[in-house]
């Protein structure tokens, strides 16, 4: 269960990382966005390249003066997508925080059952060896009370 639960948590620590950068990128986008509505006249452009999305020999910008990205920054969507790709980045972080503790608590209780187990065994071979020795001695006193006889 502990290499399982170790497995599960680097897949987990994958989605984190994973949707941590729609987050990034929508941060950019909402950044400019708000940046773009307070200066007005300022072309501020997000170059796509740099999120991987486009190849690098390929030049896609999206700027303030265009009409499509005025009609996207006045959408709710992209309010509603930044909030749900957050929640969705908080729930991947809660999910490895949950699998490092049950990790430690897993391995914590496999310490103390391991451990359990050798002073089990250490009762049984101290028992034996106490019963042998009561046996000694309750045979060398029969022997002593058939010599006075």
């Amino acid at each position: 269960f502990i290499m399982l639960t170790y497995i599960f948590m680097l897949a987990w620590l994958g989605v984190t990382a994973f949707t941590s950068l729609p987050v990034y990128m929508y941060f950019n986008l909402w950044t400019i966005c708000r940046n773009a509505t307070v200066v007005d006249g300022a072309n501020l452009c997000l170059d796509l390249r740099q999120y991987g999305i486009v190849t690098i020999g390929e030049e896609k910008k999206v700027c303030t003066s265009s009409e499509s990205f005025i009609k996207m920054c006045d959408s709710n969507e992209l309010n509603m997508t930044f909030h749900l790709f957050i929640v969705a980045l908080a729930g991947a972080g809660a999910a490895v925080i949950a699998m490092v503790h049950y990790l430690m608590v897993l391995s914590a209780n496999w310490a103390y059952v391991k451990d359990a187990c050798r002073m089990q065994k250490y009762e049984d071979i101290k028992s034996k060896e106490e019963q042998e020795l009561h046996d000694i001695h309750s045979t060398r006193s029969k022997e002593r009370l058939n010599a006075y006889t």
